[in-house]
């Protein structure tokens, strides 16, 4: 069974001969994965035996898809936005709206004549097609494009005291989202069209689920309906407790939710399954604060199976997924427990990593 023929399976609630598997790595991970294994940490997904491949296309190439070789250093993205890498991340360290005026917020453009290029970041990912799940990610969507150009305080101000003038910026970030979405899935033959917006912090929402509801909700509903227009499945993303509106992402249209961070207050895996999992699929749940980097590689094992047993229960709509990128504080040997249970053995990714060896080498 192919990656590809993997993911659909799953996610049509079919038997699959595994549980598809997409993990992110903190970068400093997959260089020591890289290193063990004795091949380029680009090709640790691979070798790992993970099904999917995606690029981002928006902004978060910027955060994510632009790697610098020490903390300190700085890049500005095609928004304005400044970038410097912090403990091995970019963090945003300049938001280009931050003083700006009413007047000055409606004068801004985003960068239309950018959407060409940044569509052709899916180009390595598209040569990959033909056996593994491929995904195109446009995110951040609504919200969060609005806050990395404005600042978070800024931006929750104007949503309770200019609503208006909050809406209309926000419906600006959906329409350059949107842009990026139609380009992408025109010309490729993509999977899924990924949409990202977070909402949630850890303990609640970042925001009231009424003001979402009437603020985010309908914009995000622009984005999804473009993957569905293009027969293709509509995954989301969004850190924290945002379980007051995962009705409403299944409302709109979303078929596969990421990355339920188990440790926030409502997102239990096992209970959002039971709750939700008849008309949403899930991708996520790994515990990457607690039992994956500080456990022991038996309870690193069990919780796999656990979580595994819970989440393909009614056959399928499951992806196996960190509830963030795994740090590098995580054992190796509490990497290979975890696709152990999945079943991605060793030997696999030993002989894997043996064929990247041989033909990087020829």
């Amino acid at each position: 069974m192919t990656s590809k023929e993997r993911v659909h399976r799953a996610l049509q609630r079919k038997p699959v001969d595994r549980v598809p598997i997409f993990m992110w790595y903190h970068p400093q991970t997959r260089r020591r994965l890289g290193q063990r294994l004795e091949i380029p940490p680009e090709y640790v997904p691979q070798v790992m035996g993970d099904d999917i491949r995606q690029a981002w296309v928006s902004n978060n190439h910027a955060m994510e898809g632009i790697v610098h070789d020490r903390d300190g250093q700085s890049h500005v993205d095609d928004w304005g936005i400044e970038w410097t890498r912090i403990d091995g991340f970019n963090q945003i360290s300049k938001y280009p709206l931050a003083v700006a005026t009413d007047a000055q917020l409606l004068q801004y453009r985003f960068p239309a004549d950018r959407i060409d290029p940044l569509v052709d970041l899916m180009q390595p990912v598209m040569r990959l097609a033909d056996e593994c799940f491929v995904g195109c990610d446009v995110s951040p969507c609504v919200f969060e494009m609005y806050w990395r150009l404005r600042g978070m305080e800024n931006t929750l101000m104007e949503m309770m005291l200019k609503p208006a003038l909050a809406t209309e910026m926000m419906q600006r970030c959906t329409e350059f989202s949107i842009a990026l979405s139609e380009a992408a899935c025109s010309r490729y033959e993509l999977d899924w069209l990924w949409l990202g917006d977070d909402a949630g912090g850890q303990q609640t929402m970042l925001m009231s689920p009424q003001i979402w509801r009437q603020m985010v909700k309908p914009l995000l509903k622009q984005n999804a309906d473009v993957g569905h227009c293009h027969d293709l499945y509509v995954a989301f993303h969004s850190c924290g407790a945002i379980r007051p509106i995962i009705g409403d992402l299944i409302e709109i249209g979303v078929d596969v939710l990421n990355p339920i961070q188990c440790n926030c207050p409502g997102m239990h895996p096992l209970e959002l399954k039971k709750e939700f999992g008849r008309d949403l699929a899930f991708m996520g749940g790994v515990d990457t604060q607690g039992v994956l980097p500080h456990g022991t590689a038996t309870q690193v094992q069990k919780a796999t199976a656990d979580l595994l047993a819970g989440m393909t229960a009614d056959g399928g709509g499951y992806i196996l997924a960190a509830s963030h990128t795994v740090p590098p504080e995580t054992p190796d040997e509490n990497i290979f427990a975890m696709y152990h249970e999945a079943g991605v053995t060793r030997d696999e990714i030993l002989d894997r990593a043996a064929q990247v060896r041989r033909v990087l080498s020829s």
